[in-house]
């Protein structure tokens, strides 16, 4: 890989996640190095258990999972807060290392949409980041700045989903 892009996969659609695991896993099975950082995830979601289990892929796990983030009391978005804050220093410090080749971060559009993380320093990164390095971010409705750093940017666009009917969410399937 002589420069790595930007990635987006964006949209109301089920399949964000997929797309970049499946990324993620392709870079791995090239010999490529990833490292994998989700925002307002559950730490329990299924494909974290086969990620784990690629030597080539490093995933960083928080020691809780809090749901919806509009949810939350203003305690626990504090917590939240904290928690991603810690979770941003140690993307920068592992990725300015020059070990990965790949960097998934798995809901950054809210993470950065909710302000968990500082905004002018993402863009920063994302300016300056390391030659090499590819980006991949996922999640809903991207800041228009960040569109305009990506190379690629790709909508997931809902057109039917089990939960308009009140289907919940099913292990395995969409988590």
């Amino acid at each position: 890989m002589e420069w790595g892009l930007i990635h987006i996969y964006c949209g109301d659609g089920k399949g964000k996640t997929s797309a970049a695991t499946g990324l993620a896993v392709r870079a791995a099975g090239c010999g490529k190095r990833v490292l994998f950082a989700r925002f307002l995830k559950n730490e329990d979601s299924g494909e974290l258990h086969v990620l784990d289990a690629v030597p080539e892929i490093d995933v960083i796990h928080l020691e809780r999972s809090y749901g919806f983030y509009r949810t939350l009391s203003d305690e626990e978005k504090e917590e939240v807060r904290r928690m991603y804050g810690g979770l941003w220093v140690d993307i920068i410090d592992r990725t300015a290392s020059g070990a990965y080749d790949m960097l998934v971060m798995d809901e950054f559009m809210a993470a950065y949409g909710y302000g968990l993380i500082d905004r002018d320093e993402a863009l920063s990164f994302l300016r300056e980041k390391p030659e090499h390095l590819e980006i991949v971010l996922t999640g809903r409705d991207p800041d228009e700045r960040l569109v305009e750093l990506a190379d690629y940017v790709s909508e997931v666009r809902k057109v039917k989903h089990p939960f308009d009917r009140g289907i919940r969410a099913r292990r395995g399937i969409e988590y």
